[in-house]
């Protein structure tokens, strides 16, 4: 990895220095193009479950997630029952909020509606980009960065049209971010241009 010295040199996005556990999935995660269905709906769900929360508050919980809802495996999610959700409310480790729990099978369930659609969630999604590439941004200042766009409101409009829930156009586009479909790193981070490499 990185030394001591080396590692306090590098410049990263401000918001990613309050921790250890937002450095890490800075350095790791975000802004990474994702193709892998299970990760994508992982995403999905944890980014309705921050409406109005922290992403530090998800990050934390992120385990307790995995395992309350089955890794994230949209085919067994989809087929939650009665006795499943009364067991997620009762859950400490994850968001205990009903309507966002709820949304959550109903998302797995959309989710499954669309791979029958287009063969993988993922084929979806890279259809709303140019030549299925993602946005590279050059942001110089924080203040820069928008809370939606354009783009998100198309994806969020036709999630909705899906079936799907908690996809307003602000969390889509913070879904967005996380997945790679846009790199949102600022320019003088040390994973702009790495990111901007992939895809």
């Amino acid at each position: 990895m990185f030394d001591d010295f080396s590692e306090l040199m590098m410049k990263r996005c401000a918001w990613s220095e309050m921790n250890e556990l937002e450095t890490e999935y800075h350095d790791t995660e975000w802004g990474v193009p994702e193709h892998d269905d299970r990760k994508l709906f992982e995403f999905l769900i944890l980014e309705g479950a921050q409406a109005g929360l922290s992403w530090d508050t998800i990050l934390r919980r992120r385990e307790s997630y995995r395992k309350a809802f089955d890794d994230f495996d949209y085919e067994i999610v989809a087929g939650y029952g009665g006795s499943k959700i009364y067991e997620l409310l009762q859950d400490t480790g994850i968001i205990r909020n009903r309507k966002k729990i709820l949304s959550a099978v109903s998302n797995a369930k959309a989710f499954i509606g669309v791979r029958n659609e287009f063969g993988s969630f993922d084929t979806y999604l890279r259809g709303f980009l140019k030549d299925s590439k993602p946005i590279q941004n050059s942001w110089r200042s924080a203040a820069e960065i928008p809370s939606k766009t354009g783009l998100s409101e198309k994806v969020s409009k036709d999630l909705k049209k899906r079936g799907f829930n908690f996809v307003g156009p602000t969390i889509v586009y913070a879904f967005m971010q996380a997945v790679g479909m846009v790199n949102d790193h600022m320019a003088d981070c040390f994973r702009h241009e790495d990111c901007g490499r992939m895809e």
